[in-house]
């Protein structure tokens, strides 16, 4: 169980606690997005999925809102992606967020290696109700931090490119859907070049309908590994 302290964009903080987290992988709406992004990680040694999408259920103490993580050695990246939380008393909600992932363990083990880092999440939301109307336009966008001023655009696309919060929050959690204190970060955009390791990386959701942004920044500490 994590409990998060965030706020809902232009209102009061809110606490919400979340018990049950799931990662969407290789969740594209276009089979060609898809295959592109699988690709990518057989590059780097990632088996092929035997269905798409696929549902990983990890731990939810990975959440969090901070700005710096711990990671071992220098074998991990982030990927920028929508994260729905239900909650009991403000409905769904809509973050963005990074399912960071080790590299290395994933080559062998994607299910483990989505264990292996924590999972920025912005601490400002929006209400789904708010945005499902046009969320096929909102944009989801990432950089990589490679240095104290550098910002490289790393990843950058519509949510059209992915599958709907409906059909994943079916697919992921059955027919009655996300219960209260449940997250579920819903698939990536391929990156612009190939898949890095960076210092840091920075994400914003853009909906340029209301013209507003959700962003998170967050920074990568390598630990040394200790033979």
């Amino acid at each position: 169980m994590k409990t998060l302290e965030c706020r809902i964009d232009g209102g009061a903080g809110i606490e919400i606690i979340v018990r049950r987290l799931v990662i969407a992988g290789w969740a594209g709406r276009d089979a060609r997005d898809v295959e592109h992004h699988i690709r990518e990680l057989e590059a780097l040694g990632v088996k092929r999925p035997a269905s798409v999408p696929t549902f990983y259920r990890i731990t939810a103490d990975l959440l969090t809102t901070s700005e710096r993580i711990d990671v071992v050695g220098t074998h991990s990246s982030g990927e920028v992606e929508v994260v729905l939380i239900q909650t009991a008393s403000n409905g769904l909600l809509v973050g963005i967020g990074s399912d960071h992932t080790d590299r290395r363990v994933e080559s062998y083990d994607v299910a483990v290696s989505k264990q292996m880092c924590a999972k920025p999440v912005s601490a400002t939301l929006w209400r789904y109700a708010d945005v499902a109307s046009h969320w096929d336009s909102l944009i989801a966008r990432s950089w990589r931090i490679d240095g104290d001023a550098d910002r490289v655009l790393y990843q950058e696309g519509t949510l059209a490119r992915l599958l709907r919060p409906e059909e994943l929050i079916e697919r992921g959690f059955g027919a009655g859907g996300m219960p209260p204190g449940s997250a579920m970060f819903c698939g990536t955009q391929g990156v612009l070049g190939h898949l890095s390791a960076s210092a840091g990386y920075e994400l914003e959701l853009h909906d340029p309908v209301l013209g507003r942004s959700l962003r998170h920044r967050y920074l990568v500490d390598a630990l040394a590994h200790v033979e």
